[in-house]
């Protein structure tokens, strides 16, 4: 195997611990190896039901289940470090919105994907389930963008002038009793 090849999946075959400086920075996890066909587009599909975060209000564990699907251009992940890197928010106090949104750029920055999508389907809690999609689409060319979002112009709607209410309806002149 060459070098750059065992560089590329250092993980594999390892013990399984994240030390502090990977905790801090998660995307120095993530490995990943040369697509073996990039002149075809094809979906990876990952999914990892066993995602724990903290909730940084309450402290109280997050659990969901993300799942990743990408069309690759030059490199895969390699999904060994891909679970290293979920483990290391387990202890993280952050928002369900942040954590998908980081999982999305941590792997585009790593692969710089053809396109990808990040789904976080967060367990019940306070009677509330919580699902949160971001996804990155290509801006200029093959694995080239950013994350796409809603802008705020496009999520704001114009203002709808105010509504008039109707006018009565016009009675009948009545012919006089009598």
């Amino acid at each position: 195997m060459s070098k750059r090849r065992q560089n590329e999946t250092a993980h594999l075959g390892k013990r399984s611990l994240l030390n502090e400086r990977q905790i801090a920075d998660p995307r120095s996890i993530l490995d990943s190896f040369d697509n073996p066909r990039p002149q075809r587009d094809y979906e990876i599909k990952f999914t990892f039901p066993e995602f724990t975060s903290v909730c940084p209000v309450t402290g109280q564990p997050d659990f969901a289940t993300i799942t990743v699907t990408y069309v690759p251009d030059r490199k895969c992940v390699e999904m060994k470090s891909l679970k290293l890197y979920f483990f290391s928010y387990r202890n993280k106090g952050i928002f369900y919105e942040a954590v998908v949104n980081a999982i999305l750029d941590d792997l585009v920055a790593v692969l710089k994907p053809r396109r990808m999508t990040v789904t976080g389907d967060f367990a019940v809690r306070g009677g509330t389930a919580g699902t949160v999609t971001a996804t990155y689409v290509p801006s200029g060319g093959r694995g080239s963008g950013r994350a796409a979002s809603p802008s705020r112009d496009s999520a704001r709607q114009e203002p709808r002038p105010p509504q008039q209410e109707p006018p009565p309806p016009q009675q009948e002149p009545r012919p006089p009793s009598g």
